[in-house]
């Protein structure tokens, strides 16, 4: 079964509940930043093992003290639920 898009409403009343989150053509984007450089690799594998359990991997761009993240569901064309609970995972990580 494909995953519903989300409408432009339900979009703009999720990212309200999302700091820092901004929407890029078909993608959520948020760029998070770290102390260290380790911290942010910490980062990435921790959210990495998150994505992978629930089958849904998003982009990743490593830099220094910074990870960027965009998600988008590809198979959808868009931007789905799965997007809005992976971004919400990724502030949890973050904020540990």
């Amino acid at each position: 079964m494909k995953t519903p898009l989300l409408s432009s409403e339900e979009l703009t009343a999720s990212l309200a509940t999302l700091n820092g989150w901004a929407v890029e053509g078909k993608e959520i984007v948020k760029t998070f930043k770290f102390a260290a450089y380790l911290a942010g690799i910490d980062f990435v594998s921790k959210l990495g093992h998150a994505a992978e359990a629930m089958n849904h991997h998003p982009d990743l761009i490593v830099g220094w003290r910074k990870v960027t993240v965009k998600l988008s569901t590809h198979s959808a064309g868009g931007l789905t639920e799965l997007d809005l609970t992976l971004a919400r995972e990724a502030e949890k990580i973050a904020s540990a």
